[in-house]
């Protein structure tokens, strides 16, 4: 805390100029004006030279975030950094509808079990990014959860159905003869009432979630606030360099990944995208990244070389820097000199006595986490992904036997022990 007798000028904040470059890098509001109209109202409040209130909310919807998912963790830790006041809001109740801002289909709804039971892990995840200490935490259940049917209908009577039909995804859905459901419109209602509810002076978001915060600043005026300022960030695309990052698809970070496969899966981010990648998931400054970039341009760096250097930047956010350096040197001797790792990941098979079942290679993969289900063994299998004993193998149903050594994609390994050996 701030001693009463520290001079003025040692109390203030960083120059508002300084504070606008970090805090407008990486972001992205669709169009120019809105940009410009963001960029004038956020200086407006920085020179008012106090900590301001920002937020950004999440909704619990499954149980592990991908570092698509930190981008705007990053956005709030820069916040942090100029000694701004942030909250992390886990969104207990908006997830019960789920947000169909990035869907052009019914997003299905959750119950509040699955809920809590998400919830668990998401602020321990933001944490790898966001200081603990200065982050503070709260459910939106607690305030929307009390609103009556009568001050539900209140606030639907600031906006018009024409206004939800304009944005893009329910568009494709009317012209489709889709349904769209009433509690799809609620969504944006709740989320715009969460910046009511707290009187924020900034929210951020993806792009996606544009007309959810301005709907926030429609609430706001009504009730006599001052709007407030929205930072909208890129939706990260995904390891395949083409389509958004998502687990459905496979092409995801996850942010609990281990050190290797996080370093790995970087690793395999098209050149295209080093970019963007740079840009939203380091802490590299502007002239930082536009160095690396440049070189890249004029042949003085290999490709190779910048994505190493994204991939450490990406694994030290996440890990302490000697884990990260080690993923490295990890990915060097497995993957660039196709070094077989001394040290792998063990898996115990059944015992002889055992159902045989159990040594087939598909139940082994998912069974020590490898992989998600049979199905996804099939598809590595298919793509020529699965090596046994450094032989490519066709066949997901192969029985193992103790010894034998599993590398799956570029930065998997596994070896199987019999029981007792471990």
């Amino acid at each position: 805390m701030t001693s009463l007798t520290t001079p003025p000028a040692a109390r203030r904040m960083a120059p508002v100029d300084e504070q606008l470059s970090v805090l407008m890098w990486g972001t992205d509001f669709g169009d120019a004006s809105t940009r410009q109209t963001m960029e004038r109202e956020l200086a407006e409040l920085l020179e008012q030279d106090r900590p301001l209130r920002v937020y950004c909310g999440y909704d619990p919807t499954d149980v592990d975030l991908h570092i698509g998912h930190t981008i705007t963790f990053r956005k709030l830790r820069q916040f942090q950094s100029f000694g701004h006041d942030v909250t992390f809001l886990i969104g207990n109740f908006t997830g019960l509808v789920g947000d169909p801002s990035d869907k052009d289909r019914t997003r299905p709804m959750l119950s509040p079990d699955q809920l809590a039971a998400n919830s668990q892990t998401y602020a321990a995840q933001a944490f790898r990014i966001l200081d603990p200490e200065r982050t503070t935490v709260v459910h939106n259940a607690d305030w929307l959860g009390k609103l009556s049917f009568a001050e539900v209908i209140a606030l639907s009577s600031k906006f018009t159905v024409a206004q939800f039909l304009e944005r893009d995804n329910f568009q494709l859905r009317w012209q489709r003869h889709e349904a769209i459901h009433l509690s799809e419109f609620m969504y944006a209602l709740m989320q715009a009432y969460d910046a009511v509810e707290m009187e924020t002076d900034v929210q951020i978001g993806g792009t996606d979630q544009l007309f959810n915060l301005l709907a926030g600043r429609t609430l706001q005026r009504e009730a006599g606030q001052r709007p407030q300022v929205v930072i909208t960030t890129p939706l990260l695309v995904g390891t395949d360099g083409t389509q958004k990052m998502s687990k459905s698809l496979g092409n995801f970070v996850a942010v609990n990944d281990v050190p290797n496969d996080m370093y790995g899966k970087v690793m395999s981010v098209p050149d295209s995208a080093l970019d963007e990648y740079f840009t939203l998931l380091t802490d590299l400054n502007e002239s930082e990244v536009r160095a690396v970039l440049d070189a890249v341009d004029a042949g003085e760096m290999p490709p190779m070389d910048a994505k190493k250097r994204l991939a450490l930047e990406v694994t030290r956010s996440m890990y302490p820097d000697g884990e990260a350096e080690a993923a490295q040197s990890y990915f060097e001797s497995t993957i660039q000199r196709s070094e077989t790792p001394d040290e792998m990941e063990q898996f115990v098979l059944p015992s002889d006595g055992a159902e045989d079942s159990g040594r087939r290679l598909d139940r082994v993969l998912v069974a020590a986490g490898v992989a998600a289900s049979g199905g996804e063994v099939r598809r590595l299998v298919k793509q020529g992904a699965v090596s046994i004993n450094g032989t490519r193998t066709d066949d997901f149903a192969t029985e193992l036997q103790a010894g034998d050594e599993i590398k799956v994609g570029r930065h998997r390994f596994l070896r199987v022990v019999a029981a007792g050996s471990a």
